[in-house]
């Protein structure tokens, strides 16, 4: 019994020091003049099938980091995605194979949640998505909506989703990247892992690689 005992708290001593291993990311500033113009992006804009697992460089994360839902006016704090009464209720989780991180918009940072490859709970049953090298992971949190009740609140948050999620596509479209959006994950099992609160939910997620080569 002893025995046991001991094995069970090594084994969580070891845990807790893997997710002490995570360390924030600092994000490179956005490169505003990369790209095609927005008509080309439009054009080329398509969901992609399949994906690849090479690692994205810090410049394309950050660059599709901050068009998915970053500061674009610094006086204001205002974001690139609009939200309902500028509530600001998206987060966006960022899965990696070393680990999930929240995306910190106003610190342009990566804050690390928990260590280990969680791809495979934002895939879902597709398990064929676990293989893009990020997947984004948008959430809203409805308690920063400052009236209505809770079925207004997630039909607002819904809509506030689609904006960051159309925005990764149209970013991956004019800069060669894949995506994918997706409403298929885990929720239970990410809700669980990312310790999200009542009144956070999991809404929709955009698995992002580069093309095969």
């Amino acid at each position: 019994m002893k025995k046991t005992i001991c094995l069970i708290m090594l084994a969580a001593t070891m845990v807790n020091l893997k997710a002490q291993e995570l360390k924030s990311i600092a994000l490179n500033p956005p490169d505003i003049n990369s790209g095609l113009s927005v008509m080309q992006a439009f054009s080329k804009r398509s969901s992609a099938t399949a994906f690849t697992s090479e690692k994205l460089k810090l410049q394309d994360l950050s660059d599709l980091l901050w068009a998915a839902d970053g500061i674009n006016r610094q006086d204001s704090k205002k974001r690139t995605a609009p939200s309902a009464m500028n509530a600001q209720d998206i987060d966006i989780y960022v899965f990696l194979e070393e680990g999930v991180y929240l995306y910190n918009a106003s610190g342009n940072s990566l804050d690390p949640i928990v260590s280990g490859d969680q791809r495979t709970l934002a895939a879902g049953r597709q398990t064929e998505v676990a293989n893009a090298s990020v997947i984004l992971v948008i959430v809203s949190d409805i308690s920063r909506f400052q009236n209505g009740d809770d079925k207004t609140k997630l039909s607002l948050a819904a809509m506030d989703a689609g904006l960051v999620s159309q925005n990764i596509s149209i970013f991956c479209a004019g800069t060669g990247l894949l995506t994918r959006p997706r409403a298929t994950m885990d929720q239970p099992k990410l809700k669980e892992i990312l310790k999200l609160k009542d009144t956070q939910y999991p809404l929709l997620n955009n698995p992002v690689s580069y093309p095969a080569k």
